[in-house]
């Protein structure tokens, strides 16, 4: 975990210091800065974006992000110290990955800022312990975000109103068959493959969601149900049982 928090907030890739300071760009928050420090793909991220609270370092990431692979966004920003191992941050974490994927995927970077601020409202309203008092995981919950928000849906919607329930159906199914109590990065990596499913499905638009992802935060979750854990990773399970 510790590696991955000192190397690039933006794609994970090693960060380079120079003895000469340079102007930069931060990739966050836009402004300029002369540095010694860029990750091995050009990115900076200044001090005060370094410093941001969890909801705001997730949309200023995944806005500036360009990557298609939302399970991918995902574990860069679950690896950073401000993602908690469980909490509502992952409620709109879900959202955010997916947003950003689909706008990257699709070619219209441009509408990704206001889609991931639209979430990002949305999101506050699901609490923390969601899953267990109200009987609806947010991480579904933010499934059927990121279709309201991609179609446009409202409570008058028709077709779109159907999409964005339905999303949130398929992900809290899948997410309630796998079973408690709740690890909110099984149910993330859970939502977001059935996110990848629906849209593939429903607008014949190919998300590359990763598959056979193996969970790196197992020591962090007391309740980890380890190998009956479908991300649990094989090597450890061999570990265990030697």
């Amino acid at each position: 975990m510790q590696h991955h928090r000192v190397n690039c907030l933006i794609c994970g890739a090693e960060l380079r210091y120079e003895t000469v300071y340079k102007p930069m760009v931060c990739t966050l928050c836009g402004q300029k800065f002369e540095s010694n420090v860029q990750c091995a793909k050009g990115h900076y991220v200044c001090d005060a974006c370094h410093s941001l609270p969890a909801g705001e370092f997730i949309a200023r990431s995944c806005i500036a992000s360009e990557l298609r692979d939302p399970v991918v966004q995902a574990l860069l920003l679950m690896r950073d110290r401000r993602i908690a191992m469980h909490g509502p941050e992952h409620h709109f974490l879900v959202p955010a990955v997916l947003l950003s994927s689909y706008y990257n995927v699709t070619d219209n970077k441009q509408l990704k800022e206001g889609k991931i601020r639209t979430a990002q409202k949305r999101a506050a309203s699901v609490l923390g312990g969601f899953c267990g008092f109200q009987g609806d995981c947010g991480a579904a919950v933010g499934v059927g975000i990121f279709v309201s928000v991609m179609t446009g849906s409202t409570p008058l919607s028709v077709k779109e109103w159907r999409l964005s329930n339905l999303a949130t159906g398929h992900a809290l199914i899948t997410i309630a068959e796998n079973g408690g109590p709740r690890c909110c990065k099984r149910n993330t990596f859970l939502a977001l493959e059935e996110a990848g499913k629906f849209v593939r499905e429903q607008f014949d638009i190919t998300l590359p969601v990763s598959q056979n992802v193996k969970c790196e935060f197992t020591d962090l979750n007391k309740q980890c149900l380890h190998k009956k854990c479908r991300y649990y990773p094989p090597e450890r399970a061999r570990a265990k049982k030697g």
